[in-house]
């Protein structure tokens, strides 16, 4: 790939508790040029979350007035808060030439799909729903009301997995890893053609 053009914006999705963080952080380990944008948050970070690496942990009152200047490429309410992808990070980031990876939630990826219809989706799945209830209870991040909310919201989101370009099914991480490695080289090589 020449600096010239553009890097290619990647869309990681899945419910929480499947893994995504992880397979993102072995994904980068793995391979070179890739950048993650640090998406803004109006909850507040979880133990050893760290502001401008995990999120950008923000007030409402500054999330909304992101939201009124149009600065997001995309944003939702989920699980009670606010979550958004501010416009400029993703694009200067694109427009040096290097790939991007958004984690972001299936009704955010499909904001940003409709707006930028090069982007390329990935889901990531759990192997089933009582796997992903032992992994969220197994964080103890999360109160009883917060699993329940995040298990209801699972299903709903993978019933939304056959509109992704990709899905990787979380089942044995190195596998799941080794999978969206080898999906991510066959996408480079197929856009320097």
């Amino acid at each position: 790939m020449t600096k010239s053009s553009k890097g290619t914006l990647f869309i990681i999705s899945g419910p929480s508790g499947a893994g995504k963080g992880t397979i993102r952080e072995k994904l980068f380990q793995a391979l070179g040029g890739l950048s993650y944008s640090v998406s803004c948050t109006t909850r507040q970070p979880r133990e050893g979350e760290v502001d401008g690496v995990d999120y950008h942990f923000i007030s409402e009152a500054e999330f909304q007035q992101h939201v009124d200047n149009g600065d997001f490429l995309e944003w939702a309410g989920v699980h009670g808060h606010h979550y958004g992808t501010l416009k400029a990070d993703v694009e200067k980031v694109l427009n040096r030439g290097n790939d991007m990876f958004l984690e972001i939630d299936v009704q955010g990826a499909l904001q940003v799909k409709n707006i930028m219809p090069e982007a390329v989706t990935i889901f990531v799945a759990p192997p089933s729903l009582p796997v992903l209830e032992q992994r969220l209870r197994g964080r103890h991040t999360e109160t009883e009301q917060d699993i329940e909310l995040r298990l209801h919201n699972a299903q709903k989101e993978m019933e939304r997995s056959s509109e992704y370009d990709f899905i990787v099914v979380n089942d044995n991480l190195d596998v799941a890893v080794a999978e969206l490695v080898h999906f991510v080289k066959q996408h480079r090589c197929s856009k320097e053609r």
